[in-house]
C-alpha cells in the first residue's frame, strides 16, 4: 500500500498545486501587500521515525510573534494578521503543504505533524508505533475533533489510524475533511503558526 500511496500523494499534490497556482499567487500577493515579512512560515515538524523537517504554511501571524506554541500566548488574536484570520477559518494557510507532499516529507492523509518540541505527543506516538507513519496534511485525528481534543486523545485516533489504514479509510477522511473545512468545525484562532 505505501507504494500506491506515495503516488496518489505525489500525483494529487502536482495536480492541486497545477490547477491552485492562480489561488496560491493570490494568497502570496495578499500577504506579502497587507503585512511586513514573508509570504510563507516554515517551522520544524517531526516527521516519520521522528526525522525533523520543515513545513510550510501561508504566513498569518505578525513578525514580532514570539516563537512559542500559539496557546502559550497571553493574546494570540492580538498577533493575528488582517487576512491570518481569514486563511486559518478556511484552512487555505495549509496549501503550501503541498510541497511537503509532493517532496515527500508529508502525506496527503496521516497523523498531523508534531511541533519539534512536543515532547509528550513525541513521546506517545513513539510508544504507540505512529511515528512510523508519514505525517498528513489532514488525519484521523483531525476529523474527529482537530484542535479541541486533548493529546492522548489524539494519539488514540492516529493509533486507531495507523491499525486500520487503508484506501477506503483514506478516502473517508478526505470527503470528512471537505466537510469540515466548509463548515470550520473544530478550528481555533489559536492554531500554532505565525
Amino acid at each position: 500500500m505505501f507504494k500506491i500511496k506515495r503516488l496518489m500523494d505525489f500525483l494529487i499534490s502536482l495536480i492541486s498545486i497545477v490547477i491552485l497556482s492562480p489561488i496560491i499567487i493570490i494568497i502570496s500577493l495578499i500577504v506579502k501587500l497587507t503585512s511586513k515579512g514573508p509570504v510563507f512560515f516554515r517551522q520544524r515538524r517531526t516527521g516519520k521515525d521522528n526525522v525533523e523537517f520543515y513545513i510550510y504554511k501561508f504566513r498569518t501571524m505578525k513578525i514580532d510573534t514570539p516563537n512559542v506554541a500559539t496557546h502559550l500566548l497571553k493574546d494570540p488574536t492580538a498577533y493575528i494578521t488582517k487576512i491570518g484570520k481569514f486563511l486559518r477559518k478556511t484552512s487555505l494557510d495549509e496549501l503550501p503543504q503541498l510541497f511537503n507532499i509532493l517532496s515527500g516529507k508529508m502525506s496527503i492523509v496521516g497523523p498531523r505533524p508534531s511541533l519539534y518540541n512536543q515532547d509528550d505527543l513525541i513521546k506517545l506516538r513513539t510508544e504507540s508505533g505512529v511515528s512510523a507513519l508519514v505525517p498528513g496534511l489532514t488525519g484521523w485525528a483531525q476529523v474527529n475533533g482537530r484542535d479541541e481534543i486533548t493529546i492522548s486523545k489524539k494519539v488514540e485516533f492516529d493509533k486507531d489510524y495507523l491499525e486500520n489504514k487503508s484506501l477506503w479509510l483514506d478516502i473517508k477522511i478526505i470527503f470528512l475533511t471537505a466537510f469540515k473545512v466548509l463548515k470550520s468545525e473544530g478550528v481555533q484562532d489559536g492554531k500554532v503558526d505565525k
